[in-house]
């Protein structure tokens, strides 16, 4: 079959993409809260103040056009290894901080600029650049990396970080992502602009790509409709406990909501990345970005019903899961793979700003109202117009016509 058949051949690249994300900079949420309770309660620091260590986050948003770009230029190989190198050093340095509240903030600056060179924004480009037909399900395999750690990895570090405390476990996280990192390293092929040619003479310099991205309507479609559909997204991530406690669910059925989320992160990916494949990918995005605003808006209801909830919390992860597979597929289907990452990484940055201006709205709103349900329908609305705009993407020019042939 040569649909499957087109993934078995690529399984170098695509392992390593994998193997890349599932060790990289997307962990770093499933690491933060493992150890975070025990570090701040060795080191004494207010909750509230880190707390706002969330907002340096912002840091990356602004990083990743810039990552997208070096991706373009240097290849993936020699840009991913900068995070692969700079990770187990970030991690030492958080072990040796003493409980330095600067030091922390210093690492955790460095790491949020520096360590997103091993992001989807690299590492997905050797999706597009040795799959064609199968790409969807391609991009569904790779995304599955974080989640994979943090379902094994999560579990392990909880344990791990009771029992040796938090110096120890940065130290251990240190040695085990210099060595998969080594592996990634290995498995990326060395093709294209990896070449020490192509990095010392790019093709074209960026005053005469952007201009190129800035022309294509895809691009601002993208742009509104990835901006539109982010703004719940801090929602999801970081108060869905409280969110489920607001609409009735105990603190034990709050338990089963983090399991529907999780099951629809999965089943998003794999659905989508082979809908994507198969259907039209206007359409298939349209229904599965749209389907959160339904979920949105039931949330705000008094439909307080545990299955009722369940259900709308399960299509808010459903959605979260499919969307890195359809921004990641559209921006390959309407770039040439030349400028792939460039443009990710500028949409990447959009979505990152986005979370945050939601975060924002979701502050006013609470402290005028008390409740989530002003935020639930305006981003129920913002999410539903989003998806719609996706429509209006219009069928490409073929762009890739096959994938860089596997090195010797």
């Amino acid at each position: 079959m040569r649909y499957l058949s087109e993934i078995a051949a690529a399984w170098r690249p695509l392992l390593a993409a994998t193997l890349g994300m599932a060790t990289g900079m997307s962990i770093i949420g499933t690491v933060t809260s493992a150890i975070a309770p025990t570090l701040v309660a060795d080191a004494g620091w207010s909750k509230a103040d880190f707390a706002m260590v969330g907002t340096l986050g912002l840091l990356t948003a602004l990083a990743m056009p810039f990552i997208g770009r070096l991706a373009d230029v240097l290849g993936v190989k020699l840009t991913a290894l900068i995070g692969i190198v700079a990770m187990p050093l970030a991690f030492l340095a958080y072990s040796l901080n003493g409980g330095s509240f600067g030091i922390y903030l210093a690492v955790f600056i460095f790491q949020s600029i520096v360590c997103v060179t091993t992001t989807a924004t690299v590492y997905t480009r050797l999706v597009v650049q040795h799959v064609i037909h199968a790409r969807g399900l391609a991009l569904a395999i790779v995304a599955c990396g974080p989640a994979l750690f943090s379902a094994v990895g999560g579990p392990i570090l909880n344990e791990f970080v009771e029992a040796n405390g938090w110096a120890a476990t940065y130290r251990a996280l240190a040695a085990f992502v210099a060595i998969a990192g080594i592996v990634t390293f290995l498995l990326i092929p060395s093709t294209g602009r990896d070449h020490a040619l192509a990095v010392l003479t790019p093709k074209r310099r960026a005053r005469d790509d952007y201009p190129e991205v800035f022309r294509e309507p895809a691009f601002w479609i993208l742009f509104a409709a990835m901006y539109l559909c982010n703004l719940p997204l801090t929602l999801i991530l970081v108060q869905l406990k409280m969110l489920a406690l607001d609409n009735g669910v105990t603190a034990e059925g709050a338990s089963i909501m983090f399991t529907a989320l999780a099951l629809g992160m999965l089943l998003g990916r794999f659905i989508t990345g082979v809908a994507l494949d198969r259907f039209a990918p206007n359409v298939v995005s349209f229904f599965t970005l749209g389907l959160p605003g339904i979920g949105l808006y039931v949330l705000a209801t008094s439909y307080d019903a545990p299955a009722v909830v369940t259900a709308a919390i399960f299509s808010l992860g459903f959605a979260v899961g499919a969307e890195g597979d359809i921004l990641a597929y559209l921006v390959a289907r309407h770039f040439r793979s030349g400028i792939y990452s460039s443009v990710l990484g500028l949409l990447t940055g959009v979505c990152s700003m986005a979370a945050a201006s939601g975060a924002m709205l979701l502050s006013l709103t609470l402290a005028r109202t008390g409740s989530f349900n002003t935020f639930l329908v305006i981003t129920g609305t913002t999410v539903l117009i989003g998806s719609l705009l996706l429509l209006m993407l219009r069928r490409p020019a073929q762009i890739d016509v096959a994938p860089e042939p596997m090195p010797a």
